[in-house]
């Protein structure tokens, strides 16, 4: 009991003292002065550790602390958790992370020298793999692009749409000459130098924004089979292209209008009727209401937007919509340069292909050799059109080496078909028919036959970057009186160079379940793409 009380005035005694030690402290001391002689020791004090120092200050703050606390540590940890942690990324996180140099060592300043060198060349790698991978974002993976420098993706992906076609135009005015070129023989081009670096340019840059507007059947909804297949198989695997689409209009170079004009016509058209402004006025009301919808449409006045038509009145039913018919770029069938529709330079011209089976549609391809085609020329077909019966008139049973029908007979037709007599011919004639077109064209191509073309008015596919001369003879209307003449009078070295330069032009001409380079759906594509460099007035961009 008396060791507790004992304790007990102890503690009271340092209490009373604690006291009287702060009151003289409170009141007694001048706290400024006091304050003042601190910071003045403090800092001569820190002098005074710098200059002991055996290398300057700044070689020892080179690089962050090494030092984090537990709870950065978990944050960290967490972090990477919940990133997709790739070997690229893991590579990155690893680089910033501090490197630890010994106070003591004597070569200190080298082993720092060579640090920052190493973590130099690992931020320049960085940067490159950020760079592939931003170009990724840019070109697909699938794109058949070749020999393109980082550093000239690095540029196109910096462009905007328009100054990428800028580019592209300028480009293309100094193609490098070339005479040899792989995939392409050059003979059946005009200017094999300028379609090469222009088809490159397009893989490279070119994209193209489908509006999603507009219901099936007319629109989405690609016709595969017939004389009218070319607008449904351009549809048809442009939109399924990963390549040359882009979800962000902004990001576009050319815009789609997805319809189809055999659709339309089947979906639209009073039978009997001869009335298309039904069809007209449907187009113009789509088209007008995109342009309320978008601001696309209205800044070019519709001249960088596209339609695929392969019908015959796919014209005829643009022209309630003055931008529709005169500004937007119309890859037409009926490619007819007497009508004011169709403008030459302008427009494409879109080859009419027949589609029997859309599951094989390169069945039934090639002919036989020269040697094996007694036939001069050959057409049969019904008289649709001012050109055909005057073939009729002249040529039907005057000569056996020409041979015209109007529907193949049946005893003719099981003597040998329709495809047979092309195939066993010289040369197979293509005389329009109520309209310029005529699907003869690329069937004569797909047997190998060399095309004769009677239509006055026709602007030929690919026209601007084909020769025909190369492959095809073309006959004037006023000369079918003659026409025996004219084949007779090609030499027949000519003749075999013509029908060989039908083969080598054949890949130009078919349709694949999956597009390869320079077949028919890039043709297509490059001729719409070309169209638009043409229009483009660069001044007014730079």
């Amino acid at each position: 009991m008396c060791k507790s009380i004992s304790v007990f005035s102890n503690r009271m005694k340092m209490r009373k003292s604690l006291r009287k030690i702060i009151v003289f402290l409170l009141f007694r001391i001048e706290w400024k002065k006091m304050f003042f002689v601190g910071a003045i020791l403090t800092v001569f004090r820190v002098m005074f550790q710098i200059s002991s120092l055996p290398y300057p200050l700044t070689e020892w703050i080179l690089f962050p602390s090494s030092e984090i606390s537990s709870s950065q540590s978990l944050n960290h940890e967490k972090n990477l958790r919940e990133l997709p942690v790739s070997r690229d990324y893991r590579f990155s996180i690893s680089q910033h992370a501090p490197v630890v140099v010994s106070l003591n060592s004597t070569d200190g300043l080298s082993q720092r020298l060579q640090v920052l060198e190493r973590r130099e060349q690992v931020s320049t790698q960085q940067k490159h793999r950020k760079h592939v991978n931003a170009v990724d974002k840019v070109i697909s993976s699938s794109s058949p692009v070749r020999n393109v420098s980082n550093h000239m993706l690095r540029y196109i992906a910096s462009l905007t749409p328009d100054e990428a076609l800028a580019y592209a135009k300028r480009e293309i005015e100094n193609a490098p000459l070339v005479t040899d070129v792989q995939d392409l023989y050059t003979p059946l081009f005009r200017n094999v130098s300028i379609f090469k670096r222009s088809y490159e340019l397009m893989e490279l840059i070119l994209k193209v924004y489908i509006y999603k507007e507009g219901k099936r059947p007319i629109f989405h909804q690609p016709y595969l089979r017939g004389i009218y297949s070319s607008e449904g198989w351009f549809m048809k695997l442009m939109e399924d292209s990963h390549q040359f689409v882009t979800r962000d209009p902004q990001k576009a170079h050319l815009f789609y209008l997805p319809y189809s004009a055999r659709q339309l016509q089947r979906a639209r058209y009073v039978p009997n009727s001869h009335n298309l402004k039904p069809l007209s006025v449907f187009l113009r009301n789509y088209v007008n209401m995109l342009a309320a919808k978008y601001p696309f449409w209205n800044r070019t006045r519709g001249s960088d937007h596209f339609l695929v038509a392969c019908h015959d009145w796919g014209p005829y039913t643009l022209k309630d919509h003055e931008e529709l018919s005169r500004n937007t770029i119309k890859a037409l069938c009926n490619a007819d340069i007497s009508e004011g529709i169709f403008v030459s330079g302008k427009d494409v011209s879109l080859p009419e292909t027949t589609i029997s089976n859309p599951r094989r549609p390169l069945r039934n391809l090639g002919g036989k050799r020269v040697s094996q085609r007694p036939i001069l020329a050959f057409f049969a077909g019904n008289m649709h059109g001012p050109v055909r019966p005057k073939l009729l008139k002249h040529w039907r049973n005057k000569d056996e080496s020409i041979r015209i029908y109007g529907p193949l007979p049946h005893r003719v037709s099981k003597v040998m078909s329709y495809s047979e007599h092309m195939k066993s011919s010289k040369y197979c004639l293509c005389p329009m028919g109520y309209e310029v077109n005529s699907p003869r064209i690329v069937e004569a191509i797909y047997y190998e036959c060399v095309p004769v073309i009677i239509a006055d008015n026709f602007a030929l596919p690919f026209s601007e970057v084909l020769n025909w001369t190369a492959f095809s003879v073309v006959v004037s209307e006023k000369d079918i009186p003659r026409l025996k003449d004219i084949l007779s009078s090609i030499p027949l070295r000519h003749y075999q160079a013509m029908q060989n330069n039908v083969k080598m032009v054949q890949k130009h001409f078919l349709w694949n379940s999956t597009p390869t380079r320079f077949d028919l759906f890039h043709m297509i594509l490059h001729s719409i793409w070309f169209s638009r460099l043409n229009q483009l007035q660069v001044s007014q961009i730079l």
